[in-house]
């Protein structure tokens, strides 16, 4: 049995943790916060209850696989989970409106068509038969395997784009998710639809390979889940399976440094100066710098470790309003409505260039949850959008805080009805906030990882340089999300239990 300390208390870091007790091994759980989940989080004001961080569950398999290797108890009788239908529906700015059914490709396609006219499905579902052979070619290499030592071949991009013919010079595929829209796609409400997903992880579509078609399709082909309670409720399954398993948890504990002797991970030093001694070391949070003393984790030639692309483009945060309204949620109320802004491209420039957006896309929530609000003739509502990280905007300045929320009030207003006459209260969560309750510089989300443009979009494996400490969560392979931070969960689990042999689930 050994001793695996856990840094952050994060969906990745317990997943590992719920993993590698179930192995036998004795697991203690440091979290700089007073809970646990990271991002996962959950605001309560006067019976009305919002999640702060994902709303929705994709790949739902990653969890019950969790819960089935962990425990008796399956995640279904731990948690209820309903498909929400439609999936999604969507505002574009020339006032059209679709709604996309859940995990139906021949119910999108019908929806474009008759939403868009005639050709617009067809267009988008071919779009997506290659997305799904980039997803046969990638899938276990990026998401089911420990990252490669030869991890450069992941710089290949898999979607198989098509070629774009060009007067007197040689024809090229798309390269990047813009190109794909604006070359493969027939609407140019198509290609907003696409740029949407990609904003919505955090992904500059001029700059993201081609291969972030994968996130349409893993929502599209395996459904969107919403967990009765909010996903913190998710997350409180998960956190009450590890203490099931014997992992023990220790709040208001700030890791300082991972304790480094002869040349391996042997333990971690809190800021009080208290040093806990393991023979592995988990790191599920931001991996701040220092946090090695005198040995980076990564260096020359890995896969870059700093939370922004190699070109120097900022890696965005959210922005919230929590909107506790009157009046009851309408009958055949959808769950989740994006509304489009009006230029991409100047929202883009934006975003990604550290400058606020005047009109953003924003999404809205409005689950039909009696445990989200004080009663039926209530609501709560969240709107999100993605929004330059702190730092590049100053999001302490209260000024601007307001005013910004005052525009996603606005655009939401599309989705809500008489939302201004409805307010009760707005509750206002910026990426200031984010880097407060989770450490990560600027309040910065991590993207899902993706294969392509040479690697830039990848993250640090698992496996350190130095021995025994080992990456969870998504600042780490494969990246972000709920999904993902599970399956790094499962690959760290992996590699400390069946050591250098292990190359994933099968």
């Amino acid at each position: 049995m050994a001793r695996i300390a856990v840094i952050g208390a994060g969906m990745g870091a317990m997943a590992a943790a719920a993993r590698l007790a179930v192995a036998g091994h004795r697991v203690t759980v440091y979290e700089r916060s007073g809970t646990y989940g990271g991002s996962v989080g959950r605001y309560a004001r006067d019976g009305f209850a919002f999640d702060t961080g994902p709303s929705l569950l994709h790949l739902p398999a990653v969890y019950r696989d969790l819960f089935v290797k962990t425990g008796k108890e399956p995640l279904e009788r731990c948690v209820t989970m309903t498909q929400v239908d439609p999936a999604s529906r969507h505002l574009f700015a020339d006032g059209t409106a679709v709604s996309l059914p859940n995990a139906s490709r021949a119910g999108v396609v019908a929806a474009l068509d008759g939403a868009l006219g005639a050709g617009a499905g067809s267009s988008w579902g071919e779009f997506l038969d290659r997305a799904r052979d980039a997803w046969d070619r990638s899938r276990r290499p990026l998401l089911e395997e420990p990252l490669r030592a030869d991890w450069q071949v992941l710089g290949r991009d898999p979607y198989p784009a098509l070629r774009k013919r060009r007067i007197l010079r040689a024809a090229r595929q798309a390269d990047t998710v813009a190109e794909v829209g604006a070359w493969e796609l027939t609407d140019p409400r198509l290609t907003a639809l696409l740029e949407g997903y990609a904003l919505s992880y955090g992904l500059d579509p001029v700059r993201a390979p081609a291969s972030a078609a994968l996130l349409p399709y893993m929502e599209e082909t395996f459904g969107s889940w919403y967990v009765t309670g909010g996903i913190r409720a998710l997350a409180q399954a998960v956190y009450e399976r590890c203490l099931a398993r014997k992992v023990e948890f220790v709040f208001g504990a700030e890791v300082a440094r991972v304790v480094e002797k002869d040349g391996r991970a042997a333990g971690v030093e809190l800021a009080t100066g208290t040093v806990a001694e393991a023979d592995h070391v988990v790191l599920g949070a931001w991996p701040r710098p220092g946090l090695v003393p005198g040995q980076g984790l990564w260096q020359d030639g890995d896969v870059t470790a700093q939370p922004r692309p190699a070109d120097g483009a900022t890696v965005p945060g959210r922005f919230q309003v929590l909107l506790s309204l009157s009046g009851a949620r309408p009958t055949g109320t959808v769950h989740r409505t994006v509304v489009h802004g009006a230029d991409g491209a100047a929202e883009r420039e934006a975003v990604f260039g550290g400058r606020l957006a005047e009109r953003p896309t924003v999404t809205v929530i409005r689950p039909d949850d009696p445990s989200t609000r004080p009663d039926d003739a209530h609501e709560a509502v969240t709107v999100t959008a993605t929004v330059a990280p702190h730092g590049a905007v100053d999001w302490t300045d209260v000024a601007l805080r307001e005013r910004y929320a005052d525009t996603l009030i606005d655009a939401a207003g599309a989705a809500v009805p008489g939302i201004r006459e409805r307010l009760l209260h707005a509750e206002v969560r910026t990426p200031a906030r984010t880097a407060a309750d989770t450490g990560a510089e600027g309040g910065s989300v991590p993207a899902p990882a993706l294969a392509g443009a040479r690697g830039a979009y990848l993250h640090p494996a698992n496996r350190t340089r130095l021995p025994g400490l080992y990456l969870a969560g998504g600042w780490s392979h494969p990246g972000g999300g709920l999904a993902h931070a599970g399956m790094s969960g499962t690959l760290v689990a992996g590699l400390i239990v069946e050591g250098d042999g292990f190359r994933g689930s099968q």
